[in-house]
């Protein structure tokens, strides 16, 4: 049995990942391993993506540190090395940056051109009110403590 390095310290990494590249790695993330036959196959139920196109994605993947392989039977067997926290904290930092840039550290334009460019329901409102709630009561407290 052949494995990659798949340790991958720290978390303040940066995953620039492709949506196809996320598929791939929502498929990781589902299943726990994989071989490229097992990833193409979950993948097209909802796309058209060639199994070579597959393969090649998971060697880049490799190369950024974000899945692993082991051999298995003469064919390679995938596993993410990242979790999808990770992940989604790397790219939510990458897009505060380009949106701090945007909006000139704007919060409130930030969140009404969010709010007026996508349909929201009631309960994303609500569920956004009380995330803006805890965060004001967690800065009256710092403000309390100072």
């Amino acid at each position: 049995m052949t494995t990659s390095d798949d340790t991958h310290q720290g978390d303040p990494m940066q995953y620039s990942l492709t949506e196809l590249q996320l598929a791939i790695m929502d498929v990781l993330w589902e299943k726990g391993e994989a071989a490229v036959l097992d990833v193409h196959d979950e993948l097209r139920k909802g796309r058209r993506v060639a199994q070579p196109t597959i393969s090649t994605l998971l060697s880049r993947l490799e190369e950024k540190g974000v899945v692993a392989h082991r051999v298995e039977e003469r064919q390679y067997v995938y596993r993410a090395t990242v979790t999808r926290e990770q992940v989604r904290r790397s790219v939510v930092s990458e897009f505060t940056g380009i949106t701090a840039r945007l909006f000139s550290g704007d919060v409130a334009g930030l969140v009404s051109h969010l709010l007026s460019e996508r349909d929201t329901n009631p309960e994303d409102l609500a569920r956004a009110r009380e995330i803006i709630e805890r965060k004001e009561r967690e800065l009256r407290e710092r403000e309390g403590e100072g």
